[in-house]
């Protein structure tokens, strides 16, 4: 029917292009332009252009570089008086072709300095009630000491020029470091560790009522900013939520604490046998060999005799890690501690677990199971966890992330009873940050800038590693449960796409939104052979190195074959929502008789007639119940069954966002039918389209996005049959009379 159709067409253009001179003949007006709005226009318009480190394809460039920088640090721990004391041995190492003036380093522990800037940059209002040690800090000018004291910075034992800003310490150079050369300096620092529960943040020390505490340490030492080709210094100031952005390098590192510690960090431990005792060391072997079941190191016997005493004496634990961007640790008497192994692909990498009693049963149920369980599930999407071991350590209100080590919530009652939510969050958040060891501890992304591109690529892959682990405790609908929160008052919602310290509603931006998005990519859009393929190739490409948004989205499209600019647009960019329902059903019928638009047609222009007269006999379908007659493609089919069930089905879709048609079509026999529209039917038509379905027998539902894919904030249109009295009744009325 090609040709019958050019020839329609000609025919309607005519007809409107001589109206249109009439019209213009009567009255002239200018006609407004507009700029190309469509929601499947190509995103160079937003996207940085490619170079030879960022290539088109998204891959890193032929001339990627990137910085290296390695530490020798001594770190003492204080107890008494709760202070670090730390020595490092710098060596920065220039890759980029770039001649450096200077080189920035970070000072995080300056957030919480009594002259930080950081409450001062909240709008406050007045409490009706407030604690007296609030109070103090808030309206006394309380100062409590925290932040760096800096004693030192060098190179060869000469002073070092250097300026503070803030959290940021800018390293002044007598000459410039050409690219290829390396400069060496030192920073000898210390300072006051905060009390999580008290004084908030993310590290610092737990006090238990016995007077013990928990040390879970990071943040803690001076570290370069990263220096690249996109941002140039990375050093945008440390406001306390978005997180760091670092370089890769190796770590010697000897932490001294009091001796009946157990200790646990970045790294593989290197003097075993001058800080463990035999029993401990044997059990060690015993868990190396073990991949089914945790073996406990240190009992929990042991570490509640440990607690009632408070060793005079230190011992020094000395730590190894290549090619990490981070480090930290965490020490105390009261731990448990177990471990075992786990298999990555014929390698054994190490799961172990801190705790202290306030933890169990449910960290020694859990912990190093969530684990192993993280590790292997991550690997298959991604890269084979490439580090030694992977440890958790509990504290009563943490969720923070580091190469190797983790820190994280989760405490049952004083009883030892737990409910299901506590035990939920406590292995939810296990999966959560050691599957941050893949984003951003190995792609290693700027969380600085981009919140979402660790929290909700991570938060993605746990939904998927939390359903292996336990399906019916950590059942759900990514894209179903972000509705609520995209279908919330616009003025509260920023685009994900969004640098992080301004973000509104911090938690769905970053973790909920974008984890859903990739979750409706695996599942409804791409499949899961494309999506994986992709998305392991993203992560593969980007191992050790330092990837942009940009090379996420070109990746996702150039590994997958498959043109994503409408879907990264509206789910990263905007704040647009799915809303897409049936606006009209209309009956159709099968007929022997022309209607009136085919026969003024024919009428109207000879050449029409001889068209259709040279293709013989036609059946017709018209929406006039009279003219229906349903045998009129009986004797064409050789006594199959004729659908002479037609609807003409309008999809509406007031929301901005474009997504595929998921439609579930209900049969007068219970059977029901699925099809999907891919989201390019949106392509012509920003508002409305229309399908046709044609059946053998009456269909008596039609649902669209029945198990709720593709994040629909509003599913009121979203069936027909409407409830009674809508207009949707009517028709099938129709259809059955």
């Amino acid at each position: 029917m090609k040709k019958l159709s050019l020839l329609v067409f000609s025919l309607f253009f005519i007809s409107f292009t001589a109206i249109a001179q009439e019209t213009k003949k009567d009255e002239k007006k200018t006609q407004q332009g507009h700029t190309d709005q469509n929601k499947f226009r190509q995103m160079k318009d937003v996207m940085a252009t490619p170079n030879d480190q960022h290539a088109a394809s998204g891959a890193p460039g032929h001339q990627y570089t990137q910085q290296k920088v390695d530490y020798k640090m001594d770190i003492r721990l204080d107890e008494s008086a709760n202070k670090i004391y730390g020595d490092e041995n710098i060596t920065y190492h220039n890759n980029s072709k770039d001649a450096l003036e200077y080189l920035w380093v970070q000072l995080d522990q300056n957030m919480r300095a009594d002259d930080s800037k950081t409450p001062l940059a909240k709008s406050t209002g007045a409490s009706a009630f407030i604690t007296p040690d609030n109070f103090k800090n808030t309206y006394m000018d309380s100062k409590k000491g925290f932040g760096y004291n800096i004693e030192l910075v060098e190179s060869d034992g000469r002073p070092l020029s250097h300026t503070i800003n803030r959290t940021m310490m800018r390293i002044n150079l007598s000459t410039p470091l050409q690219s290829g050369e390396k400069f060496k300096f030192r920073i000898k620092w210390n300072y006051k560790i905060n009390d999580i529960n008290k004084d908030g943040g993310r590290s610092g020390l737990e006090t238990f009522p016995d007077g013990n505490n928990n040390y879970t340490i990071a943040q803690f030492f001076p570290r370069l900013a990263v220096y690249n080709n996109v941002e140039g210094w990375q050093n945008m100031q440390f406001w306390g939520r978005s997180e760091f952005a670092l370089e890769f390098g190796d770590y010697e590192v000897n932490l001294t604490v009091p001796a009946d510690h157990i200790v646990e960090a970045t790294g593989s431990l290197q003097n075993e046998k001058e800080v463990l005792s035999r029993e401990q060391r044997k059990r060690f072997e015993r868990a190396r060999k073990s991949f089914d079941n945790p073996v406990i190191i240190v009992t929990q016997a042991e570490a509640e005799k440990n607690e009632k005493g408070r060793a005079t004496k230190t011992k020094t634990w000395k730590f190894k890690a290549n090619n990490v961007r981070d480090y930290a640790f965490a020490t105390s008497r009261k731990y448990i501690w177990d471990a075992m192994a786990v298999n990555i692909n014929g390698k054994t990498v190490m799961a172990t677990s801190l705790y202290p009693k306030e933890g169990n049963p449910l960290w020694e149920e859990h912990s190093t199971r969530a684990i192993a369980t993280t590790l292997i599930e991550y690997s298959k999407l991604t890269f084979d966890y490439p580090y030694p071991k992977a440890v958790s350590v509990h504290s009563e209100r943490q969720g923070m992330e580091y190469p190797m080590i983790c820190f994280n919530f989760g405490r049952p009652n004083p009883d030892g009873t737990y409910s299901d939510r506590t035990k939920k969050g406590m292995i939810g958040v296990i999966v959560h940050e050691v599957g941050h060891n893949f984003f951003p501890m190995i792609v290693n992304s700027d969380e600085r800038q981009w919140t979402w591109m660790d929290e909700g690529l991570n938060s993605f892959v746990e939904i998927l590693a939390e359903d292996v682990y336990d399906a019916e405790l950590f059942a759900s609908n990514p894209a179903k449960d972000i509705t609520r929160y995209m279908g919330g008052d616009q003025s509260n919602i920023s685009p994900i796409m969004s640098q992080g310290d301004y973000v509104k509603q911090f938690g769905p931006n970053a973790y909920s939104k974008p984890a859903a998005g990739l979750y409706m990519l695996r599942k409804t859009i791409m499949g899961p052979e494309l999506f994986d393929y992709a998305f392991r190739t993203y992560s593969q490409r980007w191992m050790f190195k330092h990837p942009t948004p940009e090379d996420f989205f070109r990746t996702m499209q150039d590994a997958s074959g498959m043109d994503l600019d409408w879907f990264f647009r509206g789910w990263f960019y905007t704040t647009d929502v799915t809303d897409i329902g049936i606006s009209k059903v209309k009956p159709l019928y099968l007929t022997d008789k022309p209607g009136e638009r085919i026969k003024n047609i024919i009428a109207s222009n000879p050449r029409a007639k001889a068209y259709f007269d040279g293709l013989g006999d036609l059946v017709y379908i018209t929406d006039k119940k009279e003219d229906a007659k349903p045998d009129a493609m009986n004797k064409y089919v050789d006594g199959k069954a004729v659908p002479s069930y037609i609807y003409s089905v309008e999809f509406e879709k007031p929301g901005g966002l474009v997504m595929p048609i998921i439609v579930e079509l209900t049969y007068a026999d219970g059977s029901t039918k699925r099809e999907t529209f891919p989201a390019q039917i949106w392509m012509r038509d920003d508002t409305k389209v229309t399908r046709v379905f044609a059946s053998t027998q009456e269909i008596t539902s039609i649902v669209v996005d029945p198990d709720f894919e593709t994040a629909d904030v509003d599913t009121s249109n979203n069936n027909w049959p409407k409830k009674e009295g809508d207009k949707f009744d009517k028709v099938k009325e129709k259809m059955k009379n």
